[in-house]
């Protein structure tokens, strides 16, 4: 597993996959890599047993072995945060100029319950269906400006995205706040929220349901 893990490649394709499953052709594309290079440090990320591949038709799509390796990348980027400057510094240059907004999870699930904020996920509609929080609206970041009209107008938005590394939530939080919406950025992802014993649900809707029992 060290071995396997001892890639910046490695790492970036198993976030990826964190986001939900994908072929090789999907992964190739979001890592800019060459298919067969793709598939080669796939065939070493499974031989260490961190994903799993299935067929799909003539398509063969991987995922994740498991949801303790989401975790243990989630526990990875607390490790960097903690240790590494350049880590920090990279957050606060996604936060801008401005103070870093620190939305308190649990008020923000109660609020979601209440129906007091509209929470957005801004990643592609798939990663959103694979898993989301709960409560949350899919309206992936290219959609977000024609479909304004579709979130309450003097309700807050909370966008989030991939988790701190993300600049999908960034971007939407100055569209909105373009659009005279007040608007903040969750910088949790799905896995932090994991991490934290959130409700997590998948399909194509939100499920309030699910947010008001505040766990899977």
């Amino acid at each position: 597993m060290g071995k396997a893990l001892a890639s910046g490649v490695r790492l970036e394709l198993l976030d990826f996959l964190a986001q939900g499953p994908r072929s090789v052709d999907e992964l190739a594309r979001l890592s800019a890599l060459e298919v067969a290079n793709t598939s080669h440090h796939l065939q070493v990320l499974r031989g260490a047993r961190l994903v799993d591949v299935e067929r799909r038709g003539t398509r063969s799509v991987y995922r994740l072995r498991g949801e303790d390796v989401g975790l243990f990348l989630t526990s990875l980027h607390r490790l960097g945060e903690a240790n590494l400057a350049e880590v920090a510094r990279a957050l606060r240059d996604l936060a801008g100029s401005g103070p870093r907004e620190e939305v308190d999870r649990a008020t923000l699930a109660a609020r979601v319950r209440r129906g007091e904020v509209a929470l957005i996920d801004v990643r592609p509609a798939e990663e959103y269906r694979a898993g989301h929080l709960a409560g949350a609206r899919s309206v992936p970041l290219p959609d977000l400006a024609r479909r304004l009209e579709e979130l309450p107008v003097g309700r807050e938005v909370v966008a989030y995205c991939r988790g701190p590394y993300c600049v999908l939530a960034v971007e939407a939080v100055e569209l909105l706040r373009q659009h005279g919406r007040t608007a903040h950025r969750l910088e949790d992802g799905v896995w932090e929220w994991r991490a934290r014993g959130l409700a997590i649900v998948s399909g194509d809707e939100p499920s309030i349901a699910a947010a008001r029992r505040g766990r899977r």
